[in-house]
């Protein structure tokens, strides 16, 4: 499963939002948010570009670090 890691989430609210923000985007499904690490899994039907991941998770409030691992 393809993996980023989210700045800034610090309740379940932000993990929601970030979950619905990447939900939005085509394909991807099966979004998994783990909130202490700040990591999000997902799959996806496509590949999907890290600056589509990125707008999304700004639009939700949030910054994508630079690297998953």
């Amino acid at each position: 499963m393809p993996e980023i890691r989210v700045k800034g989430m610090s309740c379940g609210h932000c993990a929601a939002a970030v979950a619905q923000a990447l939900g939005k985007l085509p394909g991807v499904k099966d979004i998994k948010v783990d909130l202490p690490s700040g990591r999000v899994t997902f799959a996806s039907d496509r590949p999907v570009p890290r600056e589509e991941l990125a707008s999304a998770v700004k639009a939700a409030g949030y910054e994508m670090a630079e690297q998953a691992g």
